[in-house]
């Protein structure tokens, strides 16, 4: 039986609240480096290994094509994780999520929580 079913059998105000849980527990993806220059120097590694390897090809054959999966560790995924990466490092300690009631939203960081991202860095 799945989370869902057993979702559904709950009254309807249980289930919403259940439901919102539920959705709170999963885990939160986090591409963000230390710092932004360290972020960018990955990218600038990952998009030159990129395309380093395709522009190597007609000199070096297709060989040089095996250097473009060595990005995907430099990106951390994809170029689409590197850009959300990049922007969760420029508003980390900026931005703070708030969920009530399965709705969430963005809101500036008070400066108690600025001062904490600062201190764990």
């Amino acid at each position: 039986m799945n989370t869902l079913d057993t979702l559904d059998t709950l009254k309807p105000a249980q289930g919403r609240k259940a439901r919102a849980t539920a959705q709170s527990a999963a885990p939160e993806m986090n591409f963000a480096s230390k710092s932004v220059p360290r972020h960018l120097a990955r990218g600038a590694i990952g998009f030159g290994l990129i395309i380093g390897s395709v522009a190597l090809v007609p000199v070096a054959g297709p060989a040089t094509l095996l250097a473009a999966p060595l990005a995907l560790i430099a990106f951390r995924g994809c170029p689409t994780c590197w850009m959300v990466g990049l922007a969760q490092t420029i508003s980390r300690g900026r931005l703070e999520r708030q969920c009530v009631d399965g709705v969430c939203t963005l809101t500036k960081a008070h400066p108690a929580a600025k001062a904490a991202v600062n201190d764990a860095r």
